[in-house]
């Protein structure tokens, strides 16, 4: 599912011609792809060190970075070392996919051709991109959109009122009215003249058997994709930002917000209006109390809650004593 099925690049480019003040190299690069999912012809990026363990083993050929991380990427990767990687790195990927910046309006959206999509219902006003793919049972209610290459499995229930663009989605998958899915999430670098936005290339996958509450926003990724692990329940108002990655039979309760690209792992409960940080790891089996701000990696098995949130027994002790001093 690494393949974009969305956006289509418009490389292969130089080296030399992408950062002619940075590199004389005439290497050639055909795509930008995260560090794990890089190969032999593509440009990828480093600026945290969250990600040295990807970076150590990429198979990038070349690489946006820093001085300071330079050294963890392997000899057979190229560097091009700047001041602000994010900002090199916006810039570069609208050269290989121009009008990536906003979310223009798919101009290729009809009303569907019920002979093409045998077996499925569809309410009033739906409309439908080019090369879209329903499975068999399923339903789609009325006033939904769906653009093109959109792919939805078999006997998937699709509510009212819901957009759907950069997303491919399994079998027996529930949207509940009003979800916004593959829309392009909130990155800019703040500048003096004019903010520059952040182009957002990857897409969202929702697994096999994923519930999807009334009115959540799941943004699709930047360069990375956001997914939703297998038979794993979102509530209501759930807000999930770029690169977001949850595993498999989670429950998440309503108005809960992820910022972008922290990794949930399998089996996390998380209570409703919670916080997770950005660039954050949860591991299994983690309980997340309502209302929490999570702002440090959790290990697995561990119950956390308050802001900052902290494991339970430690919470408690200090609302005891808190308490006291009240009393």
């Amino acid at each position: 599912m690494s393949k974009n099925f969305f956006f289509k690049s418009k490389g292969p480019f130089k080296l030399n011609i992408l950062f002619p003040n940075q590199s004389d190299s005439k290497t050639l690069l055909k795509d930008i792809k995260t560090l794990e999912k890089a190969g032999k012809s593509d440009l990828t990026f480093f600026d945290s060190l969250n990600y040295k363990n990807q970076a150590e083993n990429t198979k990038a050929s070349c690489c946006i970075t820093n001085e300071n991380l330079k050294k963890y990427l392997p000899k057979s990767c190229e560097t091009v070392s700047v001041k602000s990687v994010l900002f090199e790195l916006a810039k570069v990927t609208l050269k290989f996919y121009p009008q990536t910046d906003l979310d223009y309006p798919d101009n290729s959206l009809k009303k569907p051709i019920k002979t093409k999509y045998k077996g499925v219902k569809f309410g009033n006003n739906v409309l439908i991109g080019n090369n879209v793919k329903i499975g068999k049972s399923s339903v789609i209610g009325s006033n939904t959109i769906i653009e093109q290459n959109v792919s939805i499995g078999k006997n998937c229930l699709v509510g009212s009122q819901i957009m759907i663009k950069n997303t491919v989605i399994g079998n027996n998958v529930v949207i509940q009215d009003g979800a916004k899915i593959g829309l392009k999430g909130f990155g800019f670098i703040p500048l003096k003249e004019k903010n520059l936005r952040i182009p957002h290339i990857g897409k969202v996958i929702l697994e096999d058997n994923v519930e999807i509450g009334s009115s959540c926003t799941i943004d699709r990724g930047s360069i990375g994709d956001t997914i939703i692990g297998q038979n794993t329940f979102l509530d209501n108002q759930v807000h999930m930002a770029h690169n977001v990655k949850i595993g498999k039979n989670c429950m998440i309760a309503g108005q809960v917000g992820f910022a972008g690209s922290s990794t949930l792992g399998n089996n996390v409960s998380i209570g409703g209006q919670a916080g997770i940080s950005g660039h954050l790891k949860i591991g299994n089996n983690v309980k997340i109390g309502g209302g929490s701000g999570v702002v440090k990696d959790i290990p697995d098995d561990t119950i956390v809650m308050g802001y900052p949130a902290v494991p339970l027994k430690e919470f408690l002790k200090k609302k005891q004593k808190w308490l006291k001093k009240t009393l």
